[in-house]
C-alpha cells in the first residue's frame, strides 16, 4: 500500500525530495525504490524513526498488530502538529491519539487496486483534524483512486468489509468461473483472459449506471441462458451468503480494535510491573 501511495503522489506531480520512506529492512527500502525507478529522482529512505523528524503528513502503512508499536517509537520523533494518517483496519483513532500524545488523525481505509490508480478509500479524522489537514490527507488517496469522507469511525468496518476485502471477494469468484470453466472443457488461458475482459467491462458499465439491476434485465433474457444462471445463484443463497460474509469482515476489524487494545493493556500493566 506504501508502494501504490507513493507512486501515486509522484505520479500526480508531488516531488519526490519531500517524500520520505522508513522501514526497518534495508531490503524492503531496495524493492520499494525499484518500484518507482521508473522516476527520475529517488525518494528519501531511512530506518530510523528519528528520520521523520521533520515530516508534515506521517502515513502509517503497517500491518495493525504492530501499527500501535510503531506509534509509540514515533511519538518522541515527530512534530507536534504533524498529521498522522493511518491505513491499518480495526485501529481505532482512540489509541492511535494515546501512542501519540493525541496530534491529529486520519483513519483511512484504502484497497489493492490503488497500485493501478483505481483505489476506492473511506476516510474519517479525529475531532482535532484541521481543514487543511483533511484536505491533504484527501489529496494523497485522490492520487490513487476515488475517496469519500464517513460519517462515523465505526462506518470504516463496514467500509473494510466492501472495498478494503473487497477485491478478494472479486478475485475469488472469478477463480471459480475460471475453474469451472476449464472442467467444462474450455481452454484455462482462454477461460482466464475471457473472465477477467468481462469483469473489467463490466465495471466499467456499472461505473456509468447506477441502477446494477437494470444492467442485469439487460443481460437476462426470459427462459434464457442468463436467467438460468442468476436462477441457480438465487437458489443457491448468493445474497445472504455475501452478507454473511461481509458482515464477518465487518465483525473481524471491531475485534482486531478490541485485541489491540488488550495488547496496549498488557504492555502497559507489564511496564507498571
Amino acid at each position: 500500500m506504501a508502494t501504490a501511495i507513493i507512486k501515486g503522489m509522484l505520479e500526480q506531480g508531488f516531488p519526490a525530495a519531500k517524500v520520505l520512506a522508513i522501514d526497518p529492512s534495508s531490503e524492503q527500502l531496495e524493492r520499494l525504490n525499484q518500484a518507482l525507478v521508473q522516476f527520475r529522482t529517488p525518494i528519501n529512505t531511512g530506518n530510523e524513526c528519528s528520520a521523520a523528524k521533520d515530516c508534515d503528513i506521517l502515513v502509517l502503512a503497517v500491518k495493525p498488530q504492530i501499527l500501535p508499536e510503531v506509534a509509540e517509537q514515533l511519538s518522541d520523533h515527530i512534530r507536534k502538529d504533524a498529521l498522522i494518517v493511518s491505513v491499518a483496519a480495526g485501529i481505532t483513532i482512540e489509541l492511535l491519539q494515546k501512542f501519540l500524545d493525541d496530534r491529529s488523525v486520519v483513519r483511512c481505509m484504502p484497497n489493492t487496486p490503488a497500485l493501478l490508480g483505481q483505489g476506492a478509500a473511506g476516510l474519517f479524522a479525529s475531532g482535532n483534524c484541521l481543514d487543511e489537514q483533511k484536505t491533504l490527507a484527501k489529496g494523497i488517496f485522490d492520487s490513487v483512486g476515488l475517496t469519500q469522507w464517513l460519517q462515523s469511525e465505526s462506518d470504516l468496518d463496514l467500509v473494510t468489509a466492501i472495498s478494503g476485502s473487497g477485491p478478494a471477494y472479486f478475485f475469488l469468484f472469478m477463480e471459480a468461473m475460471i475453474e469451472a470453466a476449464a472442467e467444462m472443457g474450455l481452454d484455462r488461458d482462454t477461460a482466464y483472459r475471457l473472465c477477467v475482459q468481462t469483469c473489467s467491462g463490466s465495471a466499467l458499465m456499472a461505473a456509468q449506471d447506477s441502477e446494477l439491476a437494470e444492467l442485469r434485465n439487460r443481460v437476462t433474457s426470459p427462459k434464457g441462458t442468463t436467467e438460468k444462471a442468476i436462477a441457480a445463484f438465487e437458489a443457491g443463497g448468493l445474497r445472504d451468503l455475501v452478507k454473511q460474509a461481509m458482515q464477518d469482515c465487518a465483525d473481524r476489524s471491531v475485534e482486531m480494535a478490541r485485541e489491540a487494545s488488550t495488547l496496549d493493556s498488557q504492555t502497559t500493566e507489564a511496564s507498571n510491573d
